[in-house]
């Protein structure tokens, strides 16, 4: 009753990851650029964050000698990477994104090579070459609605990586005696006021004084679901182990793929589902192991 109960939490937590790509395709559908989501983004995860810290009895004071991880997080961890899914959302179907943001697993192990986090395994070296294959066959012609959306997919795949490099940095240095809701905080408010000047200056601000709409309304709803899973994610994993948590990636995946479905009526090609295959199976190889 207990397994059953923590696949039902875990299922959930996909779910709810799962949706926030057709919300972000909502949110860019009549033209927010990148820098004004990305700081409404940060600044509602910050104050929901705040709340829940505060109701819970947590800490809500950020360390000044941990400010620079802080900023490196928020680089790493959304700025940087949103930067560039933002702008291949607007062009990509939700599916297809889906899919691309789920190479992050794949991308940890080079990733973790180079800093010295891993040792090599051609196991997991024949997952990382399924995903970057399933890569390839979202390349086919026809595998896209449109050809020319081909181009969007090398600015896709920059978001995976840079969350491949974040997760290997905390792996090799740690949090500095901090919890991950603190540093998701506090990367939160570091990146909301980084990226404040970054929006005005550049004229990407967002007036939420605007008529609010479809994209307004799911800014706000993705941005609270994250933090929510995200919560219950580090839950998840104190209670039920880390390798059964890391099972989320899969159901962040296929339920990306059913909410654009259901959402937005996308519909794929064989080719995309082919790369599901693969993408899915390197998935498999890559994730760690019960030592």
């Amino acid at each position: 009753m207990m397994q059953l109960r923590w696949f039902g939490i875990l299922l959930a937590i996909g779910a709810g990851w799962g949706i926030t790509q057709p919300l972000t395709k909502i949110a860019v559908s009549e033209g927010y650029e990148p820098l004004g989501l990305i700081f409404w983004q940060l600044t509602i995860g910050a104050v929901f964050m705040f709340l829940i810290r505060i109701v819970s009895g947590k800490p809500v004071s950020l360390p000044p000698r941990l400010l620079w991880f802080f900023l490196l997080i928020a680089a790493l961890g959304t700025v940087i990477p949103n930067s560039f899914s933002y702008r291949a959302a607007a062009e990509l179907p939700a599916g297809v994104m889906s899919l691309v943001i789920s190479l992050v697993a794949m991308f940890a192990f080079p990733v973790a090579l180079l800093l010295g986090v891993d040792r090599f395994s051609w196991l997991r070296l024949a997952g990382l070459a399924l995903g970057l294959g399933g890569v390839f066959l979202l390349a086919e012609p026809e595998a896209l609605p449109d050809p020319s959306m081909i181009v969007w997919l090398p600015i896709a795949v920059i978001a995976p990586l840079c969350y491949a490099f974040e997760g290997n940095i905390v792996a090799k240095w740690g949090m500095h005696g901090l919890g991950p809701g603190h540093v998701l905080y506090g990367a939160s408010v570091i990146g909301a006021i980084v990226a404040l000047p970054l929006a005005v200056g550049t004229g990407q601000f967002i007036d939420p004084r605007t008529e609010w709409n479809a994209p307004e309304f799911a800014l706000v709803l993705s941005s609270i679901i994250h933090v929510t899973v995200y919560t219950a994610y580090v839950w998840l994993v104190s209670r039920a182990g880390s390798v059964f948590a890391a099972q989320v990636s899969y159901l962040v995946t296929g339920t990306g793929v059913i909410w654009s479905m259901l959402l937005l009526g996308e519909r794929y090609s064989f080719w995309v589902w082919a790369a599901m295959g693969l993408i899915l199976t390197g998935m498999f190889l890559v994730q760690p192991r019960e030592k």
